[in-house]
């Protein structure tokens, strides 16, 4: 039988091309091609489609994050709150600043920051908090907002999602080609009300210059380029409809039957679903199933950031963040992408109750 991927951009990009095209051949004859004329229309566009004052394009999301702690002065002897269940580049940016990660619990239901947790790792030391919107669920802002420490959205997995960039002083996205809004190579976008932050980050990305002749900061070489934002205008205007299929197809899941083999992400208003997570103590046998089916399938975080390698002198040993480790252990992802077919999940679903008949 045809494979079916884990997720398939193509589906998704190949009705477009004739658009892509036409946006690609208007960047070579304008002959812009770093902060021209595109990256300033998208960055309008952004704002606009976010309900923010202001956006700021960038080479990627990591660069976004590091670009945002700079501009709040985060440095060495500070320390930033993240959760230890996401993707390294969260923790990465905090100390490439020189600054020290904190990681604290998640919510066991949601995968994102548990306020509670987050609490009572605040010290006088604590400079921000970065709440990652985690395969697309928003996380807990209003939350952590009355925390009293400045919230950074990393919402790298959630453009698409109506409750992102409503609250925190700034929210970073990646444009990596899986995301919900992606284009074809890498990209970054930091979003915010502040129209200071703003100013500072836009000097950042510029090695530290508004007029390439006077440099009045250590900046970097951080920019989005102009053929990247083109594309990103083709499929901003696509975004809303490819973010319903995504949770249309969802809820097929969930109406097939998958929830008697396994745990099943819950639904929210503003989930924009990145990726379906699901979770299972049987998940080894449930993966081996797929792969034998040409079926895609995919872990995250199975070794979590406080116990990475690089990390390790931060001295969390095994043990010190059980939820974080639990959903390193039985997490995994199956199929979705905005135009996957009923029959596609349907094969999904019957392999997935073969391997594993008995919810856990």
């Amino acid at each position: 039988m045809r494979p079916i991927p884990l997720v398939d951009v193509k589906a998704q990009y190949e009705p477009l091309l004739p658009r892509i095209r036409e946006a690609i051949e208007g960047v070579l004859v304008g002959g812009e091609f770093i902060l021209g004329p595109n990256v300033a229309a998208f960055e309008r566009e952004a704002a606009a489609y976010l309900g923010v004052r202001a956006s700021v394009g960038v080479a990627n999301g990591t660069d976004a994050l590091v670009l945002v702690l700079d501009a709040l002065g985060v440095g060495v002897g500070d320390e930033v709150i993240c959760p230890a269940f996401t993707f390294y580049a969260t923790a990465e940016a905090v100390a490439r600043r020189g600054a020290t990660p904190v990681f604290a619990e998640v919510d066991a239901t949601t995968m994102n920051l548990d306020p509670e947790d987050v609490s009572v790792r605040i010290t006088d030391r604590t400079k921000a908090v970065i709440a990652v919107h985690l395969f697309g669920r928003p996380a807990p802002l209003a939350e952590l907002d009355q925390l009293g420490v400045p919230v950074i959205e990393d919402a790298a997995q959630a453009f698409g999602s109506p409750d992102i960039a409503r609250s925190g002083v700034a929210s970073t996205f990646s444009f990596y080609p899986t995301k919900n809004l992606f284009c074809m190579g890498d990209g970054g976008l930091i979003s915010t009300d502040d129209e200071e932050l703003a100013e500072h980050v836009r000097r950042l990305r510029f090695h530290g210059s508004r007029d390439k002749v006077d440099f009045e900061l250590i900046g970097y070489n951080s920019r989005l380029d102009e053929l990247q934002a083109a594309l990103l205008r083709v499929f901003l205007e696509e975004l809303d409809g490819w973010v319903a299929q995504r949770r249309e197809a969802a809820g097929r899941y969930a109406e097939l039957g998958l929830g008697s083999a396994c745990e099943l992400p819950e639904d929210e208003a503003g989930h924009a679903y990145h990726l379906f997570v699901c979770r299972s103590p049987e998940r080894d046998r449930i993966r081996a199933a797929l792969k034998a089916e040409g079926i895609g399938s995919a872990v995250y975080y199975s070794t979590p950031l406080h116990l990475q390698p690089a990390l390790a002198g931060l001295g969390y040993g095994r043990g010190s963040l059980p939820v974080t480790e639990q959903l390193a252990q039985d997490n995994f992802s199956i199929p979705l992408w905005a135009g996957i077919g009923t029959a596609e999940q349907e094969r999904v679903v019957s392999v997935v109750q073969a391997a594993a008949p008995v919810a856990s």
